[in-house]
């Protein structure tokens, strides 16, 4: 065997073991594949001291593959862009649901974060017949739901919601950094990094600063933004 047949070989075998792992993401959209329309959601921006939560929903064709799609924490920057845009391309439906961090000081952020996934759910182009969601059950929902723990890494659907909801938020928060200078928004995305905590400690906070997550960083003066 050539050089080149060799590499040849190996890139078929990785091929092969990339579909064969995308066929096992693919157990909960077989299993539920006579409900109807099926629609991934997933979250991103729970964590983080500052910026939004976002919401993701998007329902794929029974027959769409998309290679690489995975939990979108475990993509790089670089495979979660251009995995944005395949499912854009492909999917049948794809819609994204957002609260401030103002509302999430409000309500607290697991009622925050359902309220982007109705949000997300209620913007899609078609209607889903059967949802499934990463970890929770979503509140004030009509919609039949299958809860999936760690559901990102294991059904194609979800998968897609989390590259969406994280590839939405950070661009919002790479903007909110030329807004809000200094916390290294573009970076962190609004996690507490040590730089973020730093940076918080010296300027103190800014508009979107969660200030029901900031108060151990600012003294208890969770107002006192520059």
């Amino acid at each position: 065997m050539t050089k080149k047949e060799e590499r040849l070989h190996k890139q078929q075998e990785k091929l092969l073991a990339e579909r064969v792992r995308l066929e096992a993401m693919r157990t909960y959209e077989k299993e539920y594949e006579n409900r109807g329309f099926l629609c991934g959601i997933d979250e991103a921006g729970r964590g983080p001291l500052a910026g939004p939560v976002v919401a993701g929903a998007v329902i794929l064709p029974a027959d769409c593959e998309i290679l690489y799609l995975n939990d979108s924490k475990k993509l790089t920057q670089r495979r979660r862009e251009l995995l944005y845009d395949e499912i854009m391309e492909k999917a049948l439906a794809v819609a994204v649901g957002v609260v401030s961090h103002t509302r999430i000081d409000q309500i607290n952020i697991l009622q925050a974060t359902y309220e982007a996934m109705r949000q997300a759910v209620g913007k899609l182009s078609v209607q889903p017949d059967l949802l499934l969601n990463d970890a929770v059950t979503i509140p004030d929902l009509s919609i039949e739901q299958v809860p999936i723990i760690k559901g990102d890494a294991k059904s194609v659907s979800i998968a897609a919601a989390s590259v969406i909801a994280k590839v939405t938020r950070d661009r919002m928060m790479a903007r909110m950094e030329e807004q809000y200078p200094g916390y290294g928004f573009a970076s962190n995305k609004g996690y507490g990094s040590a730089a973020h905590i730093a940076a918080l400690k010296e300027l103190g906070p800014c508009e979107i600063h969660r200030r029901t997550f900031i108060r151990n960083f600012t003294g208890g003066d969770a107002d006192g933004a520059e």
